[in-house]
């Protein structure tokens, strides 16, 4: 009788159960490694700590692929241990953050659907080892991943050698949850044939061969729950904004009630919007996104939303106890993907996706920077807005018009650096108001911007720079260069854009 018969179904890989410590061996330095995770679910728990105490021992730097950030502070680990000498394409712990800028770290801050296609294209170096978290073995050797897929399919199926963390932690129960499909080789590759987000086109675990299997670990840990915030009277004020104009959107024909496929980024403020269409009169929602947050489940539990597709389940430690109780009853209404399909900018054009989104902030023309504080610093990185912005059909950024106790406006004259363009951003939302972009030129883009969503402390100011703009230079889209930046500058040197205030 094998060790986890339920588990390990495959009984020649029961002789491949060792120790973390063992199979962290398996990576050399220099090596590429590819590892299981997205937005602090479903990665790799004892692997990690094992590469960090080696790396504190002897000369071992990798370059660490993931999905996106990782959990148990395991990001933070890695970086302070010096293991980690290139990250990609995601993270948001604040401790790599520092190694990040400081220049220790050589961050590749990537859209989360190019990760696949430049492995499997050899754009980027290939994978030595993956090291996948599962719930399961198949008795072909196929593993089940746990609560996200990420780029673990892509991992395995191109890595030399597989690592697989058996984590006893995550319920059996995930098992038929995943659909695992892989896009055809191009330059003949057929349309991907998902028309519908309900739609499974692939198989429910990640195909690979078991030769390539050289080790499994047992683990029993929890994933990282959740840090995002509950919804205040900020965010409930941006939700009632964009309520408002869906239900306008509705109104004209442009949609049903039903709306289009929804996508949220993650984090406090975008989970909060999806949060207030508990108080909407939608029905019958559907979601095409990558992270599923707890307002996901709440959506489900009011009766609101239909069925949600995406790539990994972020939650609060009481919604991830409620949804792991309550399974069976969520589980024929959802699908985790890899996120090259969660993120494909071919399904989401072709499904008319809403995409909301968190910026750092906008300009007056609607250029949206979502990673670097004052134009040189990464906060967390683009993630996946990036694949839904240009595609979906409304891209819509939401912020709070001002942060730091008022200190900085969210909107400025020009963002120091743009990850969203002017050309693919539809629609702002502040607790201030909604500004509508669509068919505006950027001379009217600028007024809607400053009526509707600058804070009243700063919109005397930004009116006076946009007039002075105006009349002194002109143009398509009117700049004063001496002063584009002179709120960051005024921000860096006394705390506040405005100045002394």
């Amino acid at each position: 009788m094998s060790q986890y018969p339920d588990r390990i179904r495959l009984q020649s890989l029961t002789d491949k159960i060792t120790t973390a410590a063992e199979a962290a061996k398996l990576v050399k330095n220099g090596m590429t490694v590819g590892m299981s995770g997205f937005t602090r679910a479903g990665e790799a728990k004892a692997l990690p700590v094992a590469l960090a105490e080696r790396a504190r021992h002897e000369e071992l730097k990798i370059t660490l692929i993931t999905g996106a950030s990782l959990g148990n502070d395991l990001d933070k680990l890695m970086a302070e241990s010096g293991l980690l000498a290139r990250r990609m394409p995601f993270q948001s712990d604040a401790g790599l953050r520092k190694a990040i800028n400081s220049g220790e770290v050589m961050f590749i801050d990537q859209h989360l659907s190019d990760t696949a296609e430049q492995l499997r294209g050899g754009s980027l170096k290939p994978v030595d080892v993956a090291i996948i978290e599962a719930c399961a073995i198949t008795e072909e050797g196929g593993i089940v991943p746990t609560t996200s897929v990420g780029n673990s399919a892509t991992f395995g199926a191109t890595a030399d050698k597989i690592i697989i963390e058996l984590n006893l932690a995550h319920p059996l129960a995930l098992e038929g949850l995943h659909d695992i499909y892989f896009p055809e080789k191009r330059p003949n590759r057929h349309p991907i044939p998902l028309i519908s987000t309900e739609q499974r086109i692939g198989l429910p675990y990640i195909p690979v061969d078991p030769a390539k299997i050289a080790a499994i670990v047992i683990t029993d840990q929890e994933d990282s729950y959740s840090t995002v915030l509950p919804p205040d009277g900020d965010t409930q004020a941006i939700a009632n904004h964009l309520i408002a104009f869906l239900e306008k959107e509705v109104a004209a024909g442009h949609m049903t009630n039903s709306l289009l496929p929804l996508q949220a980024g993650v984090g406090t403020i975008a989970n909060a919007v999806m949060n207030g269409l508990l108080q909407s009169n939608f029905s019958g929602l559907t979601m095409y996104s990558e992270v599923l947050q707890d307002s996901t489940f709440e959506l489900f539990d009011a009766g609101k939303l239909d069925f949600a597709s995406g790539c990994s389940f972020t939650l609060s430690e009481s919604m991830s106890n409620h949804v792991i109780a309550n399974l069976d009853k969520y589980k024929d209404r959802l699908v985790l993907r890899p996120q090259e399909l969660s993120n494909h900018p071919e399904i989401v054009r072709r499904l008319g996706i809403i995409g909301i989104n968190t910026a750092l902030e906008f300009d007056i023309y609607g250029n949206v920077n979502s990673t670097h504080v004052n134009g040189t610093h990464m906060m967390n990185g683009l993630g996946g807005s990036g694949d839904f912005t240009r595609n979906a059909h409304l891209a819509i950024f939401v912020t709070k018009s001002v942060a730091k106790g008022g200190a900085i406006s969210s909107v400025v004259p020009m963002t120091p650096h743009v990850d969203h363009n002017e050309h693919d951003v539809d629609i702002l939302v502040t607790e201030i108001g909604l500004a509508d972009l669509r068919g505006l030129a950027p001379r009217e883009r600028a007024q809607v911007i400053i009526n509707h969503c600058v804070h009243p402390d700063f919109r005397p100011a930004m009116q006076d720079y946009f007039d002075r703009a105006c009349a002194t230079v002109g143009g398509q889209t009117p700049h004063i260069l001496s002063e584009a930046f002179s709120w960051h500058t005024n921000m860096q040197q006394t705390g506040h854009m405005l100045g002394n205030k």
